[in-house]
């Protein structure tokens, strides 16, 4: 009987070749969009722990061109600075403060010739117009508050800033692409539904009489639909193998390859994360296929 059921669903499979090859690329591209999804979601939380543990909270004092309120004196005098150098090394401040280093003018002017080489903009500026600062690691990144809240008021300090706030508006970039992503495969899923059910009819219609003998001699009515839905299943199948396939090499040549080359100082994934995507793929392909051709044929055998 086993046998009869595969021999029937190979044979649905070469009557209806071309709406195979459809479901298979539809199927293929939709889970494609999941596992590109699934890889930006394991990407952005694999940066934030990266990142977020790194994040520093940059005390800028006051140059010779700040206009901000605690700056009326004009650039940050030796006294200021060794007051805040001080509040950081107090007993207040110390249990959040991992560790600091000061910067000075010509170090924040050599730091910004290398982020903007060959930018004309270099040749505006002087290492007199750039702030001095201290660059603070904390001992937990979340008290960041702390630090902005005791140095903020002091004379000749400019800002206090979390530098984490700029971390938060690339990764908020990186969920939209990650949800986009996740919609188009969810549009695409749809279409790989209807298009299986469409298949399943096809392949129902065209062998009507065969189904027609097999209820005379009294075949049940799931022995009649397990061809049908095997095709649907195994046609989704091989769509996500193809995209678990598309999925790894997306991890290995892009990610790892091009990124790895353009972001050496980036904590990227790799192909052990697209891997953790194979059950995810497999048991969406074979829902999908299960449910969209047992809707079908169920409706056909009503008719």
């Amino acid at each position: 009987m086993i046998g009869r059921v595969f021999a029937e669903m190979w044979q649905g499979l070469r009557r209806n070749s071309s709406m195979v090859i459809s479901v298979v690329l539809v199927t293929f591209v939709s889970l494609t969009f999941v596992g590109a999804g699934i890889l930006m979601q394991q990407q952005i939380s694999s940066m934030k722990a990266f990142w977020y543990d790194r994040a520093q909270v940059s005390v800028d004092l006051c140059s010779s061109v700040s206009t901000a309120p605690n700056c009326a004196g004009g650039q940050a005098s030796d006294t200021q600075r060794d007051a805040v150098e001080a509040a950081l090394q107090g007993a207040v401040l110390t249990p959040y403060v991992s560790e600091y280093e000061f910067e000075d003018q010509d170090q924040a002017y050599e730091n910004f010739q290398q982020q903007f080489a060959g930018d004309p903009i270099v040749s505006f500026v002087e290492p007199e117009y750039l702030s001095e600062s201290f660059l603070i690691t904390l001992t937990d990144p979340d008290q960041a508050d702390i630090i902005i809240e005791q140095l903020s008021n002091y004379d000749g300090v400019e800002a206090v800033t979390d530098q984490r706030q700029y971390l938060e508006s690339i990764f908020e970039l990186l969920n939209v692409a990650s949800l986009s992503a996740i919609g188009v495969a969810v549009v695409m899923l749809v279409a790989a539904a209807l298009l299986i059910a469409t298949t399943i009819r096809l392949s129902a219609i065209s062998r009507r009489r065969e189904i027609g003998i097999m209820r005379l001699v009294g075949a049940s009515n799931r022995y009649i639909q397990a061809p049908f839905i095997l095709e649907g299943v195994v046609a989704a199948l091989i769509g996500a193998v193809l995209a678990l396939a598309a999925t790894v090499a997306i991890a290995h040549f892009f990610v790892q390859g091009y990124l790895g080359r353009q972001l050496p100082f980036v904590s990227l994934i790799g192909v052990p994360e697209a891997l953790l995507a194979i059950p995810v793929l497999l048991v969406v392909s074979v829902l999908l296929a299960w449910v969209s051709a047992r809707i079908a044929i169920n409706k056909y055998l009503k008719v």
